[in-house]
């Protein structure tokens, strides 16, 4: 399996060891760094991690990156989205990404509001019962976290937090409000893997 991480911007090394993580669970497998075109239409699975949702959407756009993820979208490669990358997979964005013009990759169909947790300050840990999963709860950590405030037609709902959506499902679509790849715990990286 081969595993590419946008690597524009963000928490990548993070991902990359917790892909490599639950990869080598699996009996194997490759993260490999996507900086420019070229290198998706290889990938098995793509991560799109935390990060400043408009500096990674307007660099992935410029870059071209933008256009091969909708095509692989479309192939049905599965697409993990943590934090700004739950934001860049959103359809319909809130009053924020309206003002600032952001990109959005417009492939799920979630409402999103960014920061609705707060700010940097606010930032906290839980335990998320996420049943996908299993029944032991993940420890969440919410960044500067955006939230899902709806879902439209075939978005399933993983989890819920402080009365938002913050893990949802669409087809082979993942997104996640917090960062899993902060944690040891390989279990949302290898459901997301599954669907390979």
């Amino acid at each position: 399996m081969r595993v590419g991480i946008i690597a524009i911007q963000g928490s990548v090394e993070e991902h990359v060891k917790a892909a490599e993580r639950a990869l080598s669970e699996r009996g194997g497998g490759e993260a490999v760094l996507v900086k420019h075109a070229g290198i998706i239409p290889s990938c098995d699975a793509i991560i799109l991690p935390g990060g400043e949702s408009t500096t990674i959407g307007r660099l992935m756009h410029r870059e071209g990156i933008a256009d091969e993820i909708k095509s692989a979208a479309k192939g049905d490669v599965p697409i993990l989205g943590t934090c700004a990358g739950l934001i860049l997979l959103a359809r319909y964005g809130d009053k924020q990404v309206e003002q600032t013009n952001q990109f959005l990759l417009e492939l799920m169909n979630i409402h999103i509001t960014r920061n609705a947790f707060g700010r940097q300050r606010e930032s906290f840990e839980t335990p998320l019962k996420i049943p996908v999963i299993g029944e032991k709860a993940f420890n969440a950590i919410f960044i500067r976290a955006p939230a899902i405030t709806k879902v439209e037609k075939n978005v399933e709902i993983l989890a819920k937090c402080n009365g938002y959506i913050v893990a949802a499902k669409q087809d082979k679509l993942v997104a996640l409000a917090f960062h899993p790849e902060l944690t040891r715990d390989t279990r949302l990286h290898n459901f997301f893997f599954d669907l390979v």
